[in-house]
This record gives C-alpha cells, sequence and structure tokens, in this order.
C-alpha cells in the first residue's frame, strides 16, 4: 500500500523514504504529507517523475518537535513560526503559549466555580421557598452580598484618554471610607464569586473617579481611564495606534447594554453581556489600529468594571490591574497576562527578580490589531467574571505606570488615607510621579456605598 515508503531508498543515498522517516519521528505517514502541505515539515527531496517524497534524518528532531507541540494542543499556525525559531526563541514562545493556556484554564475554572455557587444557591432558595408558608419576606438584610434594585446615585461620567476625574453626584450614604473602609471581609472571599442577595438585601451603589497622567518621561499619554454611573475602567495603549486602541477599548463598554434603568441584570444575562462586550471590544481595538502600517503591533490592556446595581462585571486582559481594599487588606482581584506572571506562577522567577526582567514588558494576552506575525502579544478574548461586593467595598484599578513602580504596601495606604475616590486618584498618580514617572499612568477607584432612598 505504502508505495514511497517502499521505493528509491538506494537512489536517495543517505535519505530515508517517508514510511522510515515515519518511523523513526513517531509521526504518521499521513501527518507528514500534512505537514509538508503546510510547510511545517518539507521533505529534503520530492523525486520529480514520481513525487516520492524523502526525509534526511537529521530532521527527526524537528519532526519531534512538531508532535510534542501538537500534543500540548498548539495550533498548527502557532508551531510553524516555532519551527522557524532557534531554540532559545523557541523556549520563549512554548513559555508564553503555554502560560496563555493556563490562564484561559483559570478564567474557565473561576467561571465554573461561579456557576457552581450561583446555581447551589438558587438551589436552595428555590428549597426555602417551596417549604415556606409565607411568601412576605421582611427580613432586612444589611450584610448582604449584593442587591437587587438601581444603581442610586452614582459618579458622574468622566473622560477616556484625558487628564480627566469622575466625582460623586451626592445622595448616597457613605458606609465608611478609611481604614478597614467600615465594613469586615465578611464571610465572602476577597475578589471571590459572589451570588448577590435576594428581596431583603440593601441597595448599594458606587461613588467613583478616574485619572490619566502622561508621567514625567513620555511624551504623549497612550493611557485611557473612565468612571461613570456603570463602567469603572483602564486601558493602557502600546504601539503606534496605542491612544486610539485605549481609547476605542472603553468606548466600546460604554452603551447602555447593561440592562435595563434599575440595572437588575440576571446573573446569565450579565455573564451573557460580559462575553457580547468583550468582543466589541476587541473589534473596536481592530478598527482602530486598522490604518496603523504594523496593526498587529499596536493594541491595548484592558481591565473594566461594570456595576449593574447589584453585581461588579469583570473585564480583564493584559497586566493593567484591579485591587479590592476589604477590611482595611488589598487584594488583587485579576491576574496579569505577562511572560514575567508566567514564570513567577511556575516558580522560575521570583517578584524581585520580575521587576527588573527584560521581558517585564512582554504580553501573553492583549486586543490587538490583525495579528499575522507579533511573536508574544496576541488578538484573544479577555476573561471576564462577576463579583462579589459588599457596602464599603473600595475598587481601584490601574495601569502599570502605577502597579509596576509603586509598592503594594503603599497603594494600600494611599487608598485607605483618602477620604474620597477623587483624593485616592490624585494621591496615586502623585505616588507615580514621587516613583519617576516612567510611564503614563491611569487609574479609576469606587467606593461601594448604600445607596439613598429616593
Amino acid at each position: 500500500m505504502e508505495r514511497e515508503g517502499r521505493a528509491g531508498g538506494a537512489a536517495s543515498g543517505e535519505l530515508v523514504t517517508i514510511g522510515e522517516f515515519a518511523r523513526l519521528s513517531r509521526l504518521s505517514a499521513k501527518a507528514l504529507r500534512r505537514y509538508d502541505e503546510l510547510g511545517l515539515l518539507r521533505p529534503a527531496l520530492v523525486d520529480p517523475v514520481n513525487g516520492y517524497r524523502y526525509y534526511d534524518p537529521a530532521q527527526v528532531e524537528g519532526a519531534r518537535l512538531v508532535a510534542w507541540l501538537r500534543r500540548i494542543g498548539m495550533p498548527l499556525s502557532r508551531i510553524g513560526r516555532i519551527v522557524a525559531l532557534d531554540a532559545s526563541a523557541a523556549a520563549v514562545e512554548i513559555r508564553a503559549y503555554w502560560a496563555r493556556v493556563e490562564a484561559e484554564t483559570a478564567a474557565r475554572r473561576d467561571l465554573a466555580m461561579y456557576l457552581v455557587d450561583h446555581l447551589s444557591a438558587e438551589g436552595g432558595a428555590m428549597s426555602r421557598k417551596l417549604g415556606s408558608t409565607d411568601s412576605t419576606d421582611s427580613t432586612d438584610s444589611t450584610g448582604s452580598t449584593g442587591s437587587t434594585g438601581s444603581t442610586g446615585s452614582t459618579g458622574s461620567t468622566g473622560n477616556a484618554g484625558g487628564a480627566g476625574r469622575t466625582g460623586s453626584s451626592g445622595g448616597a450614604e457613605d458606609t465608611g471610607s478609611r481604614g478597614g473602609r467600615g465594613r469586615s471581609p465578611g464571610s465572602g472571599v476577597p475578589g471571590g464569586h459572589g451570588v448577590p442577595g435576594g428581596p431583603g438585601a440593601v441597595r448599594l451603589a458606587i461613588r467613583c473617579a478616574a485619572l490619566t497622567d502622561t508621567g514625567s518621561v513620555r511624551t504623549t499619554n497612550q493611557d485611557a481611564a473612565f468612571a461613570g454611573p456603570r463602567l469603572l475602567a483602564v486601558a493602557d495603549g502600546f504601539g503606534e495606534g496605542g491612544a486610539e486602541a485605549s481609547a476605542a477599548a472603553i468606548e466600546a463598554l460604554k452603551p447602555t447594554a447593561w440592562g435595563g434603568g434599575d440595572g437588575a441584570l440576571s446573573a446569565a444575562d450579565l455573564l451573557n453581556a460580559l462575553e457580547d462586550t468583550a468582543d466589541s471590544a476587541s473589534r473596536a481595538v481592530r478598527d482602530a489600529v486598522a490604518p496603523c502600517a504594523d496593526p498587529d503591533g499596536s493594541g491595548t490592556t484592558l481591565t473594566a468594571m461594570l456595576w449593574t446595581g447589584s453585581r461588579l462585571g469583570l473585564v480583564h486582559i493584559g497586566d493593567s490591574r484591579a485591587y479590592l481594599l476589604r477590611g482595611g487588606e488589598l487584594f488583587r482581584i485579576t491576574h496579569d497576562h505577562s511572560l514575567v506572571q508566567s514564570m513567577i506562577d511556575d516558580g522560575s522567577l521570583s517578584r524581585e527578580e520580575a521587576a527588573s526582567h527584560p521581558g517585564r514588558a512582554l504580553l501573553l494576552k492583549a486586543l490587538v490589531g490583525e495579528a499575522r506575525s507579533a511573536p508574544v502579544a496576541v488578538a484573544c478574548r479577555p476573561d471576564v467574571g462577576l463579583r462579589e461586593v459588599l457596602a464599603g467595598d473600595r475598587y481601584l484599578l490601574c495601569s502599570d505606570g502605577l502597579s509596576a513602580v509603586v509598592d503594594e504596601s503603599e497603594l494600600r495606604a494611599a487608598v485607605i488615607a483618602a477620604e474620597t475616590p477623587e483624593e485616592a486618584v490624585r494621591r496615586l498618580v502623585g505616588l507615580a510621579h514621587e516613583a519617576g514617572g516612567p510611564d503614563n499612568v491611569a487609574c479609576a477607584v469606587a467606593d461601594v456605598v448604600i445607596a439613598a432612598e429616593e
């Protein structure tokens, strides 16, 4: 059957037939033909008369590499780039790929755990309802993890991309703005997957502010920040079209697709809306950088929280960050999609070493233009999830122009000390300047407060 495998071994000298090479490389002849067609593994010689393929035994290592990469699930298009690299560069690419796989697996795991929690809570609520003899719920749950109802009073709209900030429009009762934010962590895990309260839950609102700054070294500002009634966002642009990319990503999140006027989206609807909005941000960035000479070299990070009146939805990609201040402790609730973070995760790099690592700016995930040749940063979907909220929480979103130069202990002190979100963003930008201001800075701060009675 395998005529190629039996033919012409002597005529090819040191070359071997496709059948023999398949045995040496542990790849099937069918796979070898496919890899030849795709340009991944070309034969050393193709007989011009009968088309038989012959391989050099020295190609075995390359063939095995292709097989191993396929076993870890790497797409053929990416394998094609790796096999053309030297060993060191190939190792960097493989590390970047696997770190991305692990990040996406973690995001799916988080979503799965949220669904378990959500459905378990729904099942418990249904059981209580079926077993109840009184349909009226008069309990006032002041310690719940969320609420149904409107957003109440929120900060007024600021700008995206400029040195703007947003303030409170009043009318909401603050539950404590210093120290421990007036609330203990409660039973929920900070930054975890909360299930909002039921009919007796208190109604919550947010007060927020945002600020961007060029920094002390850069001449242009490619960061963007926004704080408004339903959206808190920062984006850190890079490349020729970085400013356009960061502005477009945030602009794509602004449409009022986040439920009706009362903000009472179900968990399932909110997750669907998050997915749709994340896709919209990806398309907006591709369109924004399309006119650039090198569109796949331009893009942006994006970290955003969307408020519905009872839940916070998180959209995150890149190395901008979101933090939660609760019970006097500052918790990072996002995971950097960067090469150095993947090396920290696998233990090959310490946090101290990461600060000076030459690859610290390399992103594993970002919103970019049409990805044709970008070696590390690739276009992919942001992580999405739902967050637990408590009255007294304070959230901080920032670009790496702040987090990369200011220690988390200093961030915590500044966020705790500030009376209002407006004061907090000013303090934080000031800290970045004190640290030398080597990069653009963007930050946004929001307080979760008890909504005023209408």
